[in-house]
């Protein structure tokens, strides 16, 4: 399945110069989700994932369907004062502007394999944060899975190291 078939461009959004990879109409189709899904589900299960993490908000719609899979926990990182209990956070830039992401310290337990999944890899900047926020907590994350990557942003330069999976890559 060519899963570029099922991605929207968006341009100018979410500021201009920005040409946004809407990934909606693929998870708005059952087939395409489905084996987009099973697809980051078999990498996680080979790294033997007890934990899936995924970020703010896109990340929430593929990783959980990927833990649920793997019968494996999720763990939603989120934007600064959207959990409720004590949090962890890690500061980061974005292809366009700057962040903050965390996560509940409790989340992960010392040794807890992490497999982390998003819709997108650009500059890389939210998967380090969320690496360093895995590592502060005592977990050791297994690998990445991603539905697009943008290639030229060299997002990969700042994830050397970790087993990545891309489903598509521009």
């Amino acid at each position: 399945m060519d899963f570029r078939d099922y991605i929207t461009n968006v341009p100018d959004f979410p500021i201009p110069g920005i040409q946004f990879k809407d990934i909606t109409p693929l998870i708005g189709d059952g087939e395409a989700f489905h084996q987009a899904i099973m697809e980051l589900t078999q990498f996680s299960a080979d790294l033997k994932a007890n934990k899936v993490i995924g970020p703010d908000a896109r990340g929430f719609i593929i990783g959980a369907p990927v833990a649920c899979a793997l019968k494996a926990g999720f763990i939603p990182v989120r934007k600064p004062g959207k959990l409720p209990r004590e949090v962890i956070r890690y500061d980061y830039e974005l292809e366009y502007g700057k962040n903050t992401l965390c996560m509940h310290k409790d989340a992960i337990k010392k040794g807890d394999r992490v497999v982390i999944i998003d819709d997108l890899l650009a500059t890389g900047g939210t998967m380090e944060a969320t690496i360093k926020l895995v590592e502060a907590a005592g977990g050791k994350v297994v690998g990445l899975g991603f539905m697009i990557e943008l290639v030229e942003l060299n997002g990969r330069k700042k994830l050397k190291g970790y087993p990545i999976k891309v489903l598509m890559q521009y």
